[in-house]
């Protein structure tokens, strides 16, 4: 970047920085949301709350498949990112 360059946007730099900080906790976010142990561990759950009755069965399969669906875009995102 050269001297006037610079100088004309030293004024954006925060905006530069605060973008490049919410892309972090985006991408931090997206992988916690998408982590394979987790969805599991959510899977695990869903199993525990349908065996105490606590959520019927249709609850249950829906709950599974947005979570099945989080683990194929999850791989998705692996194998291309």
């Amino acid at each position: 970047m050269g001297l006037i360059t610079g100088i004309l946007t030293f004024p954006l730099a925060p905006v530069r920085g605060t973008v490049a900080v919410a892309d972090q906790i985006l991408r931090h976010a997206e992988d916690r949301y998408y982590d394979p142990a987790a969805i599991r561990r959510e899977l695990e759950e869903v199993d525990r709350l349908r065996q105490d009755g606590r959520i019927d069965e249709d609850t249950a399969v829906a709950w599974e498949d947005e979570l099945v669906e989080r683990l194929m875009i999850g791989q998705e995102r692996n194998r291309h990112g």
